[in-house]
């Protein structure tokens, strides 16, 4: 606007206008700024005054009609011979003074605290959880009952039935409890909400045996995620049968997948060490050997490694369920300090970044 005023009594405002791009109105327009007044429909002849409004208000949130909804109030009044306006208005009214929420006093939800749970060794955190496994026929079902360590992913119990109970998980529990020598305070178990994951027989005998139980969140799909991953394993094999024909098919084929999985399966999350291995805490040895294999291969054919000798997956230092935001500096700190000193090809010692 400034330019324009000064080139306006040089080359003529039109020009001056066109020489910047701006439309003439426009300049009008900011020579003579219209004041802004705020604008207020007409009010309706039907409306409620500002004291009817107050004395609907007051009987909406009188001591009698404090937890009933506007409908309820509207038709109590009603049957008592008295109508002060519709169930819209005393909405409205509510509106106007920020009240239109749940009226009736009930029970809330209470907020799920998400569950953070580390294991740095096996049998510190377990999981387990049930699923289906289709039966001969159209809605035949097995349910399969599997405890596994998140920290080595190792399976240390499992079970087959013809139904889901809280008596079967009991047992299956106690049992693998003992097979482990688990001691009181040791171990956490964690499952999702299922009935039998959150049954008192259940509940009775962690708290007997000294173990502690978490859930995940309702409506929450991730916070099971061990569980989850290994059924995802065994049905996405190819030799995963469509149906099962009895429920002794399905034991049979488990008790060939379950050894194969904890003593053959080399798993992407343990540093490609079989669980067996890592809960046994046998995995030095193996990487060890690795280590030397690698180290020959590096000797022999030096240029096919550009950079240095290469090194085998390192061993789990922590299994998380709902790890806790970090900032980058202390993740950096942290993977500092798990990295593995090993030796260089000269002797020397050397930390693999």
């Amino acid at each position: 606007m400034t330019v324009i005023e000064d080139l306006g009594p040089v080359v003529g405002t039109v020009a001056a206008c066109s020489a910047i791009g701006i439309p003439r109105p426009t300049y009008y327009r900011w020579l003579r700024p219209r004041p802004e007044v705020p604008r207020e429909g007409p009010v309706s002849c039907r409306a409620l005054t500002v004291q009817e409004r107050g004395e609907v208000l007051a009987t909406l949130n009188s001591e009698r009609f404090a937890d009933l909804a506007p409908r309820e109030v509207y038709a109590t009044l009603l049957d008592e011979g008295r109508y002060v306006c519709s169930v819209r208005t005393m909405y409205r009214v509510l509106g106007e003074n920020g009240e239109v929420r749940e009226r009736r006093d009930q029970l809330r939800h209470p907020a799920y605290k998400k569950p953070e749970l580390l294991a740095t060794g096996p049998n510190q955190v377990w999981s387990w959880d049930i699923t289906k496994l289709l039966g001969p026929a159209k809605w035949a079902y097995f349910y399969l009952y599997v405890i596994l360590d998140i920290f080595s992913r190792y399976v240390v119990g499992w079970m087959v039935a013809r139904g889901e109970s809280a008596a079967l998980a009991r047992r299956l529990i106690e049992e693998t409890v003992a097979k482990q020598g688990i001691e009181p305070g040791q171990l956490t178990i964690h499952a999702d909400r299922g009935t039998s994951m959150k049954s008192k027989p259940v509940a009775f005998l962690l708290a007997d045996l000294g173990v502690t139980k978490t859930h995940s969140r309702p409506h929450v799909s991730d916070d099971n995620p061990y569980s989850e991953s290994q059924f995802k394993t065994l049905k996405y094999m190819p030799e995963f049968p469509d149906r099962f024909g009895s429920i002794e098919d399905s034991r049979s084929f488990l008790q060939s997948f379950f050894r194969w999985y904890n003593t053959e399966h080399h798993h992407t999350g343990i540093g490609l060490l079989t669980p067996e291995v890592v809960h046994l805490g046998r995995w030095e040895e193996v990487i060890a050997k690795r280590r030397e294999v690698l180290r020959a291969a590096y000797q022999a054919r030096p240029d096919r490694f550009v950079r240095k000798v290469p090194e085998p997956p390192p061993a789990p230092v922590a299994a998380w369920i709902n790890a806790p935001k970090q900032t980058a500096e202390e993740e950096s700190n942290i993977q500092m300090s798990i990295q593995p000193e090993v030796l260089g090809v000269d002797g020397t010692r050397e930390v693999v970044l």
